[in-house]
This record gives C-alpha cells, sequence and structure tokens, in this order.
C-alpha cells in the first residue's frame, strides 16, 4: 500500500513539475572564474523574473550559471549576465534555449528545484550580509589573502571554492563597507604570494544567490523550537498516612526486680 501510495506521490509531483517548466526557458552563461560567475548571477537575478538553479563547475575554471523563467525573462536575463561577464573579462560562453525537451530535464541539473540550504531546517548566521570574493591561482596565495582581510577589517570567512586549474576563492562576509576593505587588503597579499586572478563584493546578496554559495558547516546553525515559558503551578506531593498501632494489643515486658 505504502508503495502505491508513493508511486502515485511521485506522479503527481511530476506532473506539477512538468506544469512549471511549460512554456519556460533555460539561460546559461559561462565564465573562467567562480568569482564572476558570482557576479554574473547576481545581475541576472536582479535584471529579470527568474530563478537561479546553481552553478555548474566542470573543472579548468570553467562554471556556469544556470537559470529558468519566462522565455523574456531569460532572454533578458542572459543578455545582462553576458554583459557583465564580459565587463569582467571571463565571458566564455552563453545560451537560451526556450521550451528544453524534456528528457534534457531528466538528466541536467537545469530543473528548477533550487540548491536550498533551510531544506534541513538550517540557516546560515551570516546571511543578509555582503559577500566577497578574492580567487587566486594556488593554494598559499589565498590562504595568505583569507589571513589579510581578516586582519583588516570585521569579516567572517564563510567558506572557499576549488574550481580546478589551480582556481580557488575566498568568500567572506560582513558589511559592505568592511567586506570593501578586506578584499582590497587581500588583493594585495595574494598578488604579494603568488597569483591573483579574480575579485568581487556583492553588497546586498538576494536570496537565491545566498542559498547556491558554499557555507562551512561551523556558520549553518539548527533551527531550534521555541520554548514559550508555561506558569504551571507544581503540584505538592500528599504526605502519606501512617497508621499507628493500638498500644494496649502490644506485648508488655514486666521488668523483675
Amino acid at each position: 500500500m505504502e508503495t502505491s501510495n508513493q508511486r502515485a506521490i511521485s506522479t503527481v509531483q511530476a506532473s506539477r513539475r512538468r506544469d512549471l517548466l511549460k512554456d519556460t526557458a533555460l539561460g546559461m552563461v559561462s565564465t573562467l572564474s567562480f568569482p564572476a560567475i558570482v557576479g554574473t548571477a547576481d545581475m541576472m537575478l536582479k535584471s529579470a523574473g527568474v530563478h537561479l538553479v546553481g552553478y555548474e563547475k566542470i573543472g579548468g575554471g570553467h562554471c556556469t550559471a544556470i537559470v529558468r523563467g519566462g522565455i523574456a525573462d531569460v532572454r533578458l536575463a542572459v543578455e545582462a549576465g553576458v554583459q557583465t561577464a564580459e565587463q569582467f573579462g571571463q565571458l566564455v560562453s552563453s545560451l537560451v534555449i526556450p521550451r528544453p525537451y524534456p528528457n534534457l530535464e531528466i538528466v541536467l541539473p537545469i530543473t528548477t528545484t533550487l540548491s536550498k540550504i533551510m531544506e534541513d531546517g538550517s540557516y546560515s548566521r551570516l546571511s543578509n550580509q555582503a559577500v566577497g570574493l578574492v580567487e587566486t591561482r594556488g593554494f598559499p596565495a589565498m590562504v595568505g589573502a583569507c589571513d589579510a582581510m581578516l586582519k583588516s577589517a570585521d569579516v567572517h570567512l564563510a567558506a572557499y571554492e576549488k574550481i580546478g586549474a589551480g582556481l580557488c576563492t575566498a568568500i567572506i562576509r560582513g558589511s559592505v563597507a568592511n567586506v570593501a576593505v578586506a578584499v582590497e587588503a587581500g588583493m594585495y597579499e595574494a598578488e604579494r604570494i603568488g597569483e591573483l586572478n579574480a575579485v568581487m563584493v556583492i553588497p546586498r546578496p538576494l536570496d537565491e544567490l545566498e542559498q547556491t554559495l558554499p557555507l562551512a558547516s561551523c556558520w549553518i546553525e539548527q533551527r531550534q523550537p521555541i520554548n514559550i515559558p508555561v506558569n504551571i503551578r507544581e503540584q505538592v506531593a500528599e504526605l502519606e498516612t501512617l497508621e499507628l498501632p493500638d498500644l494496649a494489643q502490644l506485648p508488655v515486658k514486666v521488668l523483675e526486680e
């Protein structure tokens, strides 16, 4: 019985998913750095009514932002993403596919299911703070940049990302002013140690962008139930009543003189 119910539920969910994806488009913009793809995705979200599915990293520094939405919205978002990636000098390619064939939905990571940290009842203590990204070629340069950023401003190291080709990105969170100061310090330190590849500061990230960024486990908290104080009068335990024996029936020992 349970198996039949589960199959029925899966069928209904698949049908609803197809309805949601009907007459929608798939949009992709690819860059050669992680900071560039995050900045590109941020601009795509803010330029049109699209949803960010996530990022696809295939190595060699290649990162692709994937969005879904109405055909006109996706075209507008991809156009804005391309312009942003070109400004960074990191554009690789872009694509818009109206009404993608259902077979693509099954195999490729292009559905409307978003990567949500909130699914397991957890949330980030760094949410709603500015994002700073410093990408270096080589791990020592990134570690040195992290140290410089943490010492130069009131920021927190949220996580780091590796995308191949020796590229790794430090991700910091904090107020806009602090993140800007920290990123500048990280840039100089990365250049001193090794090779600086890209930087990015996002002042006000949207919720969907938040959910796609990597986050160290130490910054994820489990939501705790709210404990509502209830004034309950404690019941006083009743004392057990002991029945004393009849003194007249007790044996009397007569002391001999």
